[in-house]
């Protein structure tokens, strides 16, 4: 699931959207890249999130960098976001 995009089902943050930076059997960790940084990221249980299957070339440029252990920067999370954010607003 590294490298796909997350939205939370329950909690303070219900319905934010994050990328899964990292997972354990039972928790994932969550960036997006300006509340939610790399370097302090959220944990979340697995079952109080909701895969989304929308997949961006930026998104896969991030899962690519987050499957082959280089670094990811906060702004490149930001941007994917935004720019997925922005094309689910024209459709």
């Amino acid at each position: 699931m590294i490298g796909m995009l997350a939205a939370a089902k329950a909690g303070h943050d219900k319905d934010a959207l994050y990328i899964i930076i990292e997972e354990t059997d039972t928790s994932v960790w969550l960036a997006d890249g300006k509340y939610k940084t790399i370097e302090h990221p959220k944990r979340k249980n697995k079952k109080h999130i909701q895969i989304w299957k929308k997949q961006t070339p930026q998104l896969a440029a991030i899962r690519e960098k987050l499957l082959a252990g280089e670094r990811v920067k906060d702004e490149e999370i930001k941007r994917a976001m935004k720019l997925l954010v922005g094309s689910e607003l024209e459709e």
